[in-house]
């Protein structure tokens, strides 16, 4: 008998073991009466989408496996690549990485689904602007914002879109388009994180207002990451990325939060319940003969109790999960080694901090990235000034930048500033330009200052938040997330790029194209040059 006559003999599992595979490891379930009914009648219509912003890590395996389980169940599976809700996300995606990201996320998606033994064909693929752009859903995007309050949309998003000070409005209209996705996706539910949760409850309020039906919600827990807190993109410590070296998930899962005994907030458990134990069926504890060899678990269960209690050891547990895991990301790994990947996964994530500057008499192949992010601005606290031994127009400070030594800065200030007013106040200083000597002293950093547009030229100091702490990260808000590059590179002229945006508001406020410069106490100001220029 063939294999594929074998598998067409084997009964087809009914309603309820339908019911019990769409919902295993799931915190929650809205609908449960609905989705009964549902699968009595017929197969289950799903989707599962995802905003294509920062890479794919491994706890994206946890709602791979649940797709394994819908597609078990005989369910629909429709995979949404949200790239349009990417962007509205605060620009986590900015618009001209938005297609190269969409096609990383589809190919890594796909290359986790297959790794883990998920038949391709069984799902059907979708992208946000395939559909998000058109006529109808335009229509349908504006009856809905006729009949939300701006109070329910702020608070459908409090769990998934970025919070900042001065929210944009794009942040405001996505919980909407993830609410239409379900009747555009013609599904009959959506399947989510529990972070999802007031988007789900949300859809359910809003949908029939516009005459569509109800859907089903279910709700994967939100998994810990390695450091005991969300798996996060942003988070470095606490994820591993699906095309970390073998090497570096050994070092990674070594720091992992796994303290002896504790279950609680335990990534590496959370690991082998959501998604290695739903996979096999099982999870061997690889250890050496002198502390009991190994041990096959076929409950989850089995494993937690004694984990809980001290039988199984935290080091033999996570050296465990490091073989398990490596099996699941070889694939992945030997898939994005190909030039074209490599060359896509550059493109669709550049890293300008350790970009290498292209050879002479070549050009990149896509265009640099200038963003406020690149830049290392930080709260600086004036700790001596002098004048300048060589120029009287400058000062010498020693600014602590929360750095083991204060740094060395030379400024044009003397015209300008009192000494005294310099004297242990805090400023605003870009720490990553190169360093240059300025009459023989070397300047470590840049004091940022507003001007006077017009003579009589002034010039103040940037002016903090009152509270803040020498060292703190001063960002252009919408921006918070990127890396500053380590040293600016004077030919690149990143600095002068952005600068040329560098502007003082009516209410005195530094900001680039309108977006202010902020720390997480608030907004960095000046005194009084209202329309004024920043250098």
């Amino acid at each position: 008998m063939q294999r594929g006559e074998a598998a067409a003999m084997e009964p087809a599992p009914g309603p309820q073991e339908k019911y019990h595979l769409i919902t295993r490891n799931l915190q929650e379930v809205l609908g449960e009466d609905k989705l009964m009914a549902i699968l009595k009648e017929r197969e289950l219509k799903i989707y599962w989408g995802t905003a294509t912003t920062g890479k794919p890590h491994v706890a994206y395996f946890v709602p791979m496996s649940k797709i394994a389980d819908f597609l078990k169940a005989g369910c629909e599976v429709t995979i949404l690549f949200a790239d349009l809700h990417a962007y509205l996300d605060n620009m986590k995606a900015p618009w001209e990485l938005l297609e190269l990201r969409t096609r990383y996320y589809e190919n890594v998606i796909k290359a986790m689904l297959e790794s883990i033994g998920v038949p391709l064909e069984k799902l059907k693929f979708v992208r946000g602007t395939d559909y998000q752009l058109s006529k109808e859903y335009t229509l349908d995007v504006y009856r809905l914002s006729s009949v939300v309050t701006q109070h329910d949309a702020k608070k459908a998003g409090a769990e998934v879109v970025k919070q900042v000070e001065h929210p944009l409005l794009s942040g405001l209209l996505y919980p909407g388009l993830q609410a239409l996705d379900e009747e555009y996706l013609k599904v009959d539910a959506q399947f989510g994180g529990v972070d999802q949760r007031k988007i789900f409850t949300f859809a359910e309020k809003y949908l029939p207002s516009l005459g569509y039906a109800k859907r089903v919600h279910l709700m994967n827990p939100m998994v810990p990451g390695l450091t005991g807190s969300k798996m996060s993109s942003s988070e470095e410590d606490s994820k591993i990325d699906l095309l970390d070296r073998k090497e570096d998930v050994k070092k990674k899962l070594k720091k992992a939060f796994c303290e002896p005994g504790n279950v609680e907030n335990n990534g590496v458990l959370s690991f082998i319940k959501h998604v290695l134990f739903p996979l096999k069926s099982e999870f061997v504890v690889l250890r050496e003969e002198k502390w009991g060899g190994n041990k096959t678990y076929t409950a989850y269960e089995a494993l937690e109790k004694d984990f809980a209690e001290q039988v199984v050891h935290p080091g033999d547990l996570k050296n465990s999960v490091e073989v398990a895991l490596n099996k699941l990301l070889d694939p992945i790994r030997e898939k994005f080694n190909s030039p074209e990947l490599k060359k896509l996964t550059n493109a669709a994530y550049p890293n300008p901090a350790k970009a290498k500057p292209a050879e002479k008499g070549t050009k990149n192949s896509y265009p640099e990235n200038v963003v406020p992010s690149r830049l290392d601005i930080r709260v600086g606290k004036v700790i001596s000034v002098e004048k300048h031994p060589d120029a009287d127009s400058l000062y010498v400070e020693k600014i602590d930048v929360g750095e083991p030594e204060p740094r060395t800065v030379v400024s044009g200030l003397v015209q300008f500033v009192p000494k005294e007013q310099l004297q242990d106040r805090l400023v605003v200083l870009l720490c990553n330009l190169k360093p240059q000597k300025m009459r023989g002293v070397e300047s470590q950093g840049m004091v940022l200052c507003a001007s006077s547009i017009g003579e009589p030229r002034q010039v103040e100091p940037l002016d903090p938040p009152a509270g803040c702490c020498a060292g703190e990260r001063v960002y252009v808000e919408g921006y918070e997330g990127g890396e500053p590059d380590d040293e600016l590179k004077p030919k690149k002229k990143v600095f002068e790029k952005l600068q040329a945006d560098f502007r003082i508001s009516e209410d005195c406020v530094a900001q680039w194209k309108q977006k202010n410069f902020l720390t997480k106490l608030g907004r960095v100001s000046c005194k009084s040059l209202k329309g004024g220029s920043i250098s």
